[in-house]
């Protein structure tokens, strides 16, 4: 079966929102894009990011985040079909330091695929991928599809609740 990518897509943005509190909300992580062996995501600012409250640079472990989360997603778009692929390893590079209240976005691409590892990189950016914040190598786990039968099966179930909730309520409005 080959992925579907708009499916991908609807499941990260599902993933980001879906739990209020947790680091993904905290964050305030958007999705940017889904392209095949590519995740583009986006942090905006807040104050609760910071870090230094002298110079009110956001933490660097946010920007960790950020950069796992979309090569961790990039890495998903090399799979046969939905799954989930946990890290195993992570470097980031710092080069500067984010500016205060301007967006961190990241684009991140899969750059090889064996059999068990999946090869991502990464760059956290203001909107100029020249100038980057941070770079970011990663290694994810290849899973075994079948791991993810029922997760598939509750998302798809879920979407297909949501479509005929909006075609129902589309249809009341006419």
């Amino acid at each position: 079966m080959a992925l579907d990518l708009e499916e991908l897509h609807r499941f990260v943005n599902t993933v980001l929102k879906a739990n209020d509190g947790d680091h993904f909300t905290t964050l305030g992580i958007r999705s940017e894009y889904v392209e095949l062996h590519r995740v583009g995501m986006s942090m905006p600012y807040s104050d609760a990011l910071i870090g230094d409250p002298d110079t009110g640079v956001i933490h660097g472990g946010a920007i960790t985040a950020l950069l796992d989360s979309c090569c961790g997603f990039a890495a998903a778009t090399a799979l046969d079909d939905l799954a989930m692929v946990p890290t195993i390893d992570l470097r980031i590079d710092y080069m500067r330091a984010a500016t205060p209240s301007l967006t961190v976005y990241a684009d991140a691409e899969v750059y090889r695929v064996s059999e068990s590892v999946i090869f991502t990189r990464a760059i956290a950016h203001h909107g100029d991928a020249g100038q980057a914040i941070a770079a970011a190598v990663g290694n994810f786990f290849r899973m075994e599809l079948a791991l993810f039968t029922d997760m598939r099966r509750e998302f798809r179930a879920a979407q297909k609740l949501k479509q005929s909730g909006q075609k129902s309520r589309g249809s009341d409005n006419e």
